[in-house]
């Protein structure tokens, strides 16, 4: 029997009469081409089956699906590892080189990744959501393993024995090269689930799997297709697990603002129109299909289109009223020579901020080069304050970020955590403050107290002083 890769899926061909009398998972016979066919992703479990048949002896497995050479790697790497790194590790080591790690922003997942990689010693594919992260990883896999890396995406399409990849070119490239990395590390992977995404996983053989995520838990259940192709939770720490020095110390800080009597009157009146009509067509957003459901709804109805504008002015209301304003300016002078992180929901809202108060914004149309200049200038102080929709809230390294004002956001517990992970990257003597603006008598309140059910904002965490700051009419 003789098995090997084929465009993103595993060929088992030869003599297969052995499998007329055992059923392997997974296979199926596909008459194309008078062999047995399986998902890449099932890789170890097929392998381990077929050498467990009894008569492999006198019909034995020829594995092809690999023919890459070992990984030339240190025998350790140039940085000490803290003891929950080593444990992490270990426990995926454990765990037959495969499964979830679960840490916070800051603490040094890639390390961990790295000394995963050294430890398995085959070549190894780095998945990541963006481009600024691709170009991150590849510099410290450089400076660790001391030999060229393969970036692939960005207009780069260089493979070599350790490469890094990004989540849209990996699903493209999967069939043509998963064949070439035994071990593949899926950074961010709480991206994985998605319709898409899931593919770089599902069309990739590589027996060994590392999943690195700070928030795996999603919405539609997603985590349950991480555990099934990349592995079980092997490790895991939060926020509040950790002591100072390993992150800095943080408050976080609620500011209710209150919006003028014009907006509250817009306000109430859009919102109104909005409520009636789900109400009207019996829509629930504790469903997993609630948003769909509405804009189907919204479709459908002769005022659909005026409904949907109505549910999108409420919002915009909310999250850019006049005292959010006034406040921002007031949190800027407070905090005027710290490196600020300011976030917002709507690409419109941060421009609109960029524009009124003369500060750098980076969102998804930012071009890579302005992107990669306005970060450098941040982190060399030449910028204090930077600006942004959603492109920030994972994939960068600025330990001197030591502020974060959350102007508007959306309800995700993992995107809350995630913009409290731009701040808590340690410096000497780093005391971290994250401020969310919210407009009083608007559904930013509801908002906000979903979003923060999380252990980080639990007052009981040791490095968290959270606070809540109504101002009054």
């Amino acid at each position: 029997m003789k098995l090997t890769f084929d465009a993103g899926s595993l060929l088992l061909s030869g003599d297969t009469s052995l499998l007329t009398q055992h059923c392997i998972e997974q296979l199926v016979y596909d008459n194309r081409v008078d062999a047995w066919r399986a998902p890449a992703w099932a890789y170890s479990r097929i392998r381990q089956q077929l050498e467990n048949l009894p008569s492999t002896d006198t019909c034995p497995l020829d594995d092809e699906v690999f023919e890459t050479p070992a990984l030339t790697v240190p025998d350790t790497l140039s940085v000490t590892l803290r003891d929950y790194q080593q444990q992490a590790v270990d426990s995926w080591q454990a765990n037959q080189c495969q499964g979830l790690i679960i840490l916070p922003t800051g603490v040094g997942k890639s390390i961990v990744a790295i000394e995963a990689i050294r430890r398995c010693g085959e070549a190894a594919l780095i998945v990541l959501p963006t481009i600024d992260l691709m170009i991150q990883w590849a510099t410290q896999l450089e400076k660790h393993f001391q030999q060229s890396i393969g970036v692939y995406g960005g207009g780069s399409k260089e493979l070599l024995p350790i490469t890094v990849i990004t989540y849209d070119s990996a699903v493209i490239m999967m069939e043509y090269i998963g064949d070439r990395f035994p071990l593949i590390v899926f950074d961010e992977c709480h991206h994985l689930p998605g319709a898409v995404n899931r593919q770089a996983a599902e069309l990739s053989p590589a027996p060994y799997r590392l999943g690195l995520t700070a928030t795996p838990e999603r919405n539609d259940n997603g985590e349950q297709l991480l555990y099934k192709l990349i592995g079980n939770e092997v490790y895991r720490r939060e926020i509040n697990d950790f002591d100072d020095g390993v992150l800095s110390l943080y408050d976080t800080e609620v500011i209710e603002v209150p919006m003028t009597a014009k907006e509250q009157a817009s306000y109430l009146q859009n919102r109104q129109q909005y409520l009636d009509f789900v109400r009207s067509h019996h829509i629930s957003f504790s469903s997993p299909y609630g948003w769909s459901n509405f804009l189907r709804a919204c479709a459908q109805a002769p005022d659909g289109r005026q409904v949907l504008q109505a549910f999108r002015t409420q919002k915009e209301i909310a999250a850019a009223s006049a005292a959010k304003f006034d406040k921002l300016w007031e949190l800027l002078n407070q905090h005027r020579g710290e490196r600020v992180i300011i976030f917002t929901a709507l690409n419109k809202l941060a421009y609109y901020i960029g524009e009124r108060f003369l500060l750098p914004v980076i969102t998804h149309n930012t071009k890579a080069a302005e992107r990669k200049r306005f970060l450098d200038r941040f982190r060399q102080g030449e910028f204090t304050v930077l600006v942004t929709s959603k492109v920030l809230n994972e994939g960068i390294d600025v330990p001197e970020a030591s502020v974060g004002i959350i102007v508007s956001g959306s309800g995700s517990v993992r995107e809350h955590v995630q913009r409290l992970g731009r701040i808590l990257r340690p410096s000497a003597d780093k005391q971290a403050r994250l401020y969310e603006l919210i407009s009083a008598g608007s559904s930013e309140t509801n908002i906000s107290e979903r979003r923060r059910q999380h252990q980080a904002y639990d007052v009981a965490s040791p490095n968290n002083r959270t606070t809540d700051s109504p101002e009054a009419d």
